[in-house]
């Protein structure tokens, strides 16, 4: 008879630490076996929306696929379903497996995850140098140049960046990555969207930690990231840039949804406020 318990073979929990976009800690998988003949098992042990895989680990495999091939093969060689994972950094920023591989040029990462089942969309085209194809559903399907992928990052930029594993390509790679970001360039908006300025000297004045509640992690931390552009992130942590869009007001990170205001007083930032769908949510600088 089945019941509502685990069964009597070994249930499998991975468990590792979570991690954010830029600062991604070295992780590795770990287990635990749990059965009814354990007696210490305790369903808390379980991931709470078990039989999902665990966010720490579709985290993990999203963020190393930026840069660690051997990691992401621990992960994936063990799991292929991964190879499809998807997470969402911060108000609907959703990055895929291959697609944080494809927006930094990482074609290894990129050809691994299709071997093992992920699924390939325009922005892997272009990462690949697929000229044909690019051109193809551009032709097929009107204006999608303009579509944004992670970050904000344009199908030109991710045309770009699959040239930067150039020492590793063939001559027909090079040539057809070549062609695709001359057409693209000629085509005159696929590439990134333009924002107004923020002057080095203006930074500053934002940076800080900004504070909602009491609870530890209730807060923001508005820091300079590796582009040196202002971000907003989880206290303490890094997260996504913050493109301006007028007096004291960003869009975070191409998230057509999500704006970021900061109440500034005698050209002194008090306070910051994040709107978005069904949210308004204010925060003061401490």
């Amino acid at each position: 008879m089945e019941s509502n318990s685990i069964s009597r073979r070994a249930a499998v929990k991975s468990s590792v630490f979570g991690l954010l976009a830029v600062s991604i800690p070295s992780i590795s998988y770990s287990k635990s076996i749990f059965s009814l003949e354990n007696s210490n098992f305790k369903n808390d042990k379980l991931f709470y929306r078990y039989p999902s895989i665990d966010d720490e680990i579709v985290n993990e495999v999203v963020g190393k696929s930026h840069f660690d091939l051997d990691t992401v093969k621990s992960l994936v060689d063990k799991r292929p379903e991964l190879a499809r994972a998807t997470w969402d950094w911060s108000f609907g920023d959703w990055e895929s497996a291959i697609g944080a591989a494809a927006h930094v040029g990482r074609r290894d990462i990129v050809n691994y995850l299709l071997s093992k089942g992920a699924r390939p969309n325009i922005f892997t085209l272009a990462t690949l140098g697929a000229y044909t194809a690019v051109k193809s559903m551009i032709e097929a399907i009107p204006d999608i140049q303009k579509t944004e992928g992670p970050h904000g990052i344009s199908l030109l930029q991710h045309a770009k960046a699959g040239l930067r594993m150039k020492d590793a390509m063939t001559a027909k790679e090079i040539k057809n990555s070549e062609m695709l970001v001359d057409y693209l360039n000629g085509l005159g908006n696929a590439g990134p969207k333009k924002y107004e300025a923020l002057k080095e000297e203006e930074k500053e004045k934002y940076l800080g930690d900004y504070r909602y509640g009491e609870g530890e992690n209730d807060g923001f931390s508005v820091k300079l990231n590796m582009r040196k552009m202002i971000s907003l992130g989880k206290l303490g942590k890094f997260g996504g840039g913050l493109n301006k869009i007028g007096e004291h007001k960003f869009l975070y990170n191409g998230v057509s949804s999500v704006t970021v205001t900061f109440q500034v007083e005698n050209n002194i930032v008090k306070s910051l406020t994040v709107e978005e769908p069904d949210l308004i949510l204010t925060a003061k600088k401490v």
